[in-house]
């Protein structure tokens, strides 16, 4: 329930035209709904102007489409992340508009189209990068934003990004994935003059860490405009470069 709803309901019990109890009843899932094994957090689109994402890793199938059912009646778009394919086929049986990425494992719900504004570029270092990107790609998308995607251009042929440069040089932010030695976001902060969103990987050889090697590499980047968030989270850079490219266009 949005703010707007909550003060027309206000108003109504001053005009008497429902009663307290009735307010108190459409007002019982405010701030949040309890569902027994979760709250689901109902205000959280009208704080941050997103609404609560399910995280599927860990959660049960049925706790999964229950969770998803509470926040699909508030909202407009659902996503669910780390979701495999005997989760979307329970969901997209209570949602038939439900959308499976499989190399993201993403689910997304929109219940109506709504425009697409700004400009988000989500790139990657290698073909073996790609399900991180596309988290970032999904996540980025359903909260309205435009997505450019560039994939496979990592150092090793640098060619390959200076090319194709002119399709992600207008963006508001730029989400860079990369494993190995996670050089990529350094480079493209170099040439860009937008914030930069570097997500290590887990891709690479032993040295790699299991993406502490590009973690470290990117922290120590000497490009100003990189910032970093945690080993294959591409959803947090989605959500991120949302509030980024949101700002942008507000102003």
């Amino acid at each position: 329930m949005d703010r707007e709803k909550i003060i027309r309901l206000l108003n109504r019990v001053r005009q008497k035209k429902i009663s307290v109890e009735d307010a108190f009843c459409a007002l019982r899932e405010f701030p949040y709904e309890d569902i027994g094994f979760a709250k689901v957090d109902h205000l959280r689109a009208m704080r941050t102007g997103m609404p609560e994402v399910v995280f599927c890793q860990g959660k049960t199938i049925g706790q999964i489409v229950s969770i998803c059912r509470a926040v699909a009646k508030k909202n407009n778009a659902v996503l669910l992340t780390r979701a495999d394919a005997a989760v979307f086929k329970a969901v997209k049986r209570a949602f038939p508009s439900a959308v499976y990425d499989k190399l993201a494992g993403t689910i997304a719900i929109r219940k109506k189209k709504t425009g697409l504004h700004g400009k988000i570029s989500v790139v990657c270092a290698g073909t073996a990068d790609i399900p991180v990107a596309q988290e970032a790609a999904v996540t980025a998308q359903i909260f309205g934003n435009r997505v450019e995607r560039l994939y496979d251009v990592g150092v090793a042929g640098l060619h390959r990004l200076l090319d194709r440069f002119d399709r992600i040089s207008d963006s508001s932010c730029i989400i860079v994935c990369a494993g190995m030695d996670g050089a990529l976001p350094s480079v493209i902060g170099g040439l860009s003059s937008c914030p930069v969103i570097a997500v290590p990987t887990s891709i690479g050889y032993g040295a790699n860490f299991k993406g502490i090697a590009p973690l470290l590499t990117m922290l120590n980047s000497c490009s100003p405009n990189v910032s970093v968030v945690n080993v294959n989270n591409g959803f947090g850079a989605g959500y991120i470069a949302s509030l980024i490219n949101r700002k942008n266009e507000r102003f």
